[in-house]
Formats: structure tokens, C-alpha cells, sequence
């Protein structure tokens, strides 16, 4: 007699789109609104407001740290941003072998390694606090991997942590091996607070996958990591600034839009999946781009502009508005970070939100195990002889 589940299978839409596999008190995206949430607070309040290390308090903990419990988080993730010599010995060879591909391919391999020498254990077998623990040291060590490796891939010495700054600042530190200015490292905390948690993305719910196996918390990252590599998901901070290179000069925006509207292309930096307003990211990264200036700046709100415009123009009643991408790369840029590097600093700070959702899981002890609908040839048929 078949089981329960296969007598009664349920056709949910491709992809899963719009289905709800579990509840969550991390947070929520509201699409129509164009607000998005971390727990009871505003994303982007909490951007403009507190410091990265607070909202990831707020992430692990379900709360914001009190100072007392702000200086000791700093104090002890800090500490946990140096890596283990063995870890360290291998990262030459791991940036060498992915020359090619980037540091976000080499820190798939590199934090496996850490989980590893860690001896990190499955989260089945862990308490919530040991859980907590293993996440807080995988969160502290992926920005030192992640800059060590891009400039080991530059033939540049790796720029150790310093305790003695917050989580951005230090981030720029170790990746351009100079003091980080005041100015543009608020500017990447924002930007990194402002994409810390955005919901049941596919890396998200990949790393959710894993953690219901029970797997260890590395190996939930690791598997988060590789879904974001995908160009549908993390890889396109730098292409919308691909954009503005190709269309050039402020004559040409018009012309090459419409081109590209009649055609029916894909315009990076605009659209989302979610929203049907304006992305609350990219309004908050927008004011951020035009407190620098600049005509690169002014370049891009024009283009955005005229995006909006034409679209109006030439297909009514469609909506479409700039993403995080869009100002992201700019504000990106405007920093001094390298191309190569936006899609990891994403990654930066997308880590504590996996993190977070993981240990969610963890508490759940049910393995997210959907089902297919088989559509080959009928079975069984015959084996044929050699």
C-alpha cells in the first residue's frame, strides 16, 4: 500500500515560488510594500542607525546588545577573525588553483578547510550554543579568507585583522592594507547591514536544506556559498556597473535603452523577483551614492531616470525599478572596492544571515525532503541484452 505521501502528492508551483516551507522569526520581505524586515526591526533603520555588529547580535540572539553586551561582542568576534595556521599555510595554493575563478570559488574551499581543522561537528549531535559558537567563528574568519585570498591571487602578502576595529573597517582594512576612511567604511557597514537577511532566497534555503540533515554548520555555509555564486543570485553588483560602462556617455542613455527595451533584454540592475515598488536597498543606497557626488553619480541616477521613463513610454503599466545591485556596485565602487570583489563582499555580510537561518533550522529536527514528479518513460522496460 503506498505511504501517505506518495498517495497524496501535492503540486506546489516550479521552482517553489510562493510556497511557505516553515516559519521563521528572523525576518520577512514585503514586496508590494518595499519593506523588508530583521526580526521586529526595519532593515534599513537599522542601517541608518546601529553598527553591523549590533544587528548580528540581533540576528544570533533575538536581540539588540545593551553596550556592556556590544563591547564583548566585539571583543569576541574579533578574536575569532584569525585563522588557524594550518588554514593559513594552505591559502597560497587555494587562491593559486582558483586564479581563475575568484575568491568566492577559493572560500568554498578555504572555510571547508577551517570546518575541518576545526573538527566541527554535525549540529545534530551540538547544543544551541555550540551551534552558536561554530557559527559565530565560521561568520568572524570569512572576511579574512575572503581578502587574504584576493590578494594572494594579486601576488599581494595577506593584511592581518586588527581587534581594534568593527567588522567593515576592518573588512577594508584587510583588503586594501590601508587605514579605511571613516566615510567609506560607514558606507560599506550600511551597505552590508542592508544585506545581511533578505528572506527565502535560494542560498538561504539552500543552506537551510543542509542544516536540516543535520550537517555541520560549514558544510550548511559551504553549500549557501556555492548557490550564490550563481549569476541569478549573487553575481550582479558588478555586471549593473557593466551597464553604465557600455552605455558610456549621458547622449547615449536614451538610444541604448530603447534599444534594449524594444528588444525585450534584461537591463541589470533592474528588476526583482520579489518587489513591485521601489527596492528599500536601493533607495538607501542611492542617498548614499549622492552623498558622495560626482558624475558617476549623477551618470547613474540619469540613467535610472530614464529607465523608468521610457518604460513608461514604451511598455505602460509595467514596473520595474532599480534592485540592490544597481546603487550597490556604485556605492562599491565609489569605496574603492575592486569588481572582483563585490559579489564576495555580499557574501560578507550574507553570511550572518545564513548563519542565523541555520541555527534556526537546527532547532527543527524534520530533513526538508520534497518530492519530484517522474516524466521519463514509462517503467518498467525491459532490460535490453548486450
Amino acid at each position: 500500500m503506498p505511504s501517505t505521501a506518495e498517495a497524496a502528492p501535492l503540486d506546489v508551483p516550479r521552482g517553489l515560488a510562493g510556497v511557505v516551507v516553515t516559519e521563521t522569526a528572523l525576518g520577512d520581505v514585503r514586496g508590494r510594500e518595499g519593506f523588508y524586515h530583521y526580526r521586529q526591526f526595519s532593515a534599513v533603520e537599522l542601517a541608518e542607525k546601529r553598527g553591523f555588529e549590533d544587528v548580528w547580535h540581533l540576528m544570533f540572539y533575538g536581540r539588540l546588545p545593551d553596550p556592556a553586551e556590544r563591547a564583548a561582542f566585539l571583543a569576541r568576534t574579533a578574536a575569532l577573525r584569525l585563522l588557524p595556521d594550518d588554514v593559513r599555510a594552505a591559502l597560497p595554493a587555494i587562491a593559486r588553483a582558483g586564479a581563475a575563478s575568484g575568491p568566492l570559488a577559493g572560500l568554498r574551499t578555504a572555510l571547508s578547510l577551517l570546518g575541518a581543522s576545526a573538527g566541527l561537528r554535525p549540529v545534530y549531535d551540538i547544543d544551541a550554543d555550540a551551534r552558536r559558537a561554530d557559527a559565530l567563528a565560521a561568520c568572524a574568519a570569512v572576511p579574512t579568507l575572503l581578502t587574504a585570498l584576493y590578494r594572494l591571487g594579486r601576488g599581494l602578502e595577506p593584511v592581518e585583522p586588527r581587534a581594534d576595529l568593527p567588522y567593515a573597517a576592518n573588512y577594508l582594512h584587510m583588503l586594501t592594507g590601508t587605514e579605511p576612511d571613516p566615510v567609506k567604511a560607514r558606507a560599506i557597514e550600511r551597505y552590508l547591514i542592508s544585506t545581511i537577511d533578505h528572506g527565502f532566497n535560494a542560498s538561504t534555503f539552500t543552506g537551510r536544506v543542509i542544516a536540516s540533515t543535520g550537517a555541520d554548520v560549514v558544510a550548511c555555509l559551504t553549500g549557501a556559498i556555492g548557490a550564490l555564486s550563481g549569476p541569478l543570485h549573487g553575481g550582479a553588483p558588478s555586471r549593473a556597473l557593466d551597464t553604465l560602462d557600455a552605455i558610456g556617455t549621458p547622449d547615449r542613455i536614451q538610444p541604448w535603452i530603447r534599444e534594449r527595451v524594444l528588444a525585450g533584454d534584461r537591463i541589470m540592475g533592474f528588476g526583482h523577483p520579489v518587489y513591485r515598488t521601489e527596492d528599500p536597498r536601493s533607495r538607501m543606497l542611492r542617498s548614499i551614492a549622492e552623498g558622495f557626488g560626482g558624475p558617476l553619480v549623477e551618470f547613474a541616477v540619469q540613467v535610472e531616470k530614464d529607465v523608468v521613463a521610457i518604460l513608461a513610454e514604451l511598455k505602460p503599466g509595467r514596473e520595474l525599478h532599480t534592485n540592490v545591485e544597481f546603487y550597490a556596485g556604485l556605492v562599491m565602487e565609489l569605496c574603492g572596492l575592486p569588481r572582483a570583489m563585490f559579489t564576495p563582499t555580499f557574501c560578507a555580510a550574507r553570511v550572518i544571515g545564513w548563519s542565523a537561518n541555520i541555527l534556526e533550522q537546527s532547532a527543527d529536527s524534520k530533513i526538508i525532503r520534497p518530492a519530484a514528479r517522474y516524466v521519463g518513460p514509462p517503467p518498467p522496460q525491459p532490460v535490453p541484452a548486450v
